[in-house]
């Protein structure tokens, strides 16, 4: 077992939309997922087509029973599923997790109509995995292994986003995606939240002073929400699809300035709790 209580592996880190290319190459230009492991159990953050890589890496660890968890399913955090190996492997077993839908609508049957001609050639019920899809309400907590303990919770941007908080062996790490800071967000819930977490992930976008006017001011937010929190360490991701590898690399020097330790994710990151 690993020494470690939590790994955290950044498989990929940009929203929108993927942005390959040289200009993008050191920080990667693959949209988001994040692989969790507590102990030899694996956890799996949003399907974006960072899950490609991780579906690769996966391959060799087959027979898998791990967990998927979707924080919304707007296409940047979804479209990487069809091309996830490890969902083709019979031998696996996935339970896929998803608090932010409700009415007639499911986890399933988004991911139905994302993998359906003409828009995808392979269907969803081709994945010869076992997947069991279980739609929850946001501020449930879920148990997928003991010892594990995932806490949700509802934060606000255009439809409703899941933040999720991974407690193990004493250890927690927040995943907060696309969380805006806007009159829509509950300042003092999501402090509450990431209270005292060992790492908060939380979404870039760059503030006013930093190329982009018209962006909003989400890493600053994101550090005095940690401050305010006592949560122990920053961690920046699903950058922007506009800001290459010296935006970003500013960035690093500015978000570590005004909070030390704060650090700017890159493709294949992996940190130890």
């Amino acid at each position: 077992m690993p020494s470690a209580a939590i790994i955290v592996r950044f498989w990929g880190v940009r929203g929108h939309i993927p942005v390959p290319g040289p200009e993008t190459a050191a920080f990667g230009g693959n949209s988001a997922c994040i692989e969790i492991r507590c102990g030899n159990d694996i956890l799996i953050f949003d399907a974006g087509t960072g899950i490609r890589l991780l579906g690769q890496a996966l391959i060799r660890e087959a027979p898998l029973d791990a967990d998927l968890f979707f924080s919304h399913s707007q296409f940047d955090h979804i479209c990487g599923l069809p091309f996830f190996a490890a969902a083709f492997n019979p031998k696996n077993r996935f339970r896929v997790w998803a608090g932010h839908l409700d009415g007639d609508q499911t986890i399933k049957g988004v991911l139905n109509q994302l993998m359906i001609d003409p828009i995808f050639p392979v269907p969803l019920a081709s994945m010869k995995a076992e997947l069991d899809f279980r739609d929850f309400r946001a501020g449930e907590t879920i148990s997928p292994k003991s010892g594990i303990v995932v806490r949700t919770a509802s934060f606000n941007w255009t439809r409703t986003v899941t933040g999720y908080r991974v407690e193990h062996r004493g250890k927690a790490v927040c995943y907060l995606a696309d969380i805006k800071h806007n009159l829509e967000v509950n300042t003092d819930s999501v402090i509450e939240f990431i209270a005292d977490a060992d790492i908060v992930v939380f979404n870039t976008a760059l503030d006013p002073s930093m190329e982009h006017p018209t962006n909003s001011d989400d890493w600053r937010w994101g550090i005095d929400l940690c401050l305010r929190a006592a949560a122990r360490r920053l961690i920046l991701s699903s950058h922007r699809h506009g800001d290459d590898d010296a935006i970003l690399s500013r960035l690093a020097v500015e978000a570590d300035r005004a909070l030390p330790g704060t650090v700017v994710a890159r493709e294949g990151m992996s940190l130890e709790v």
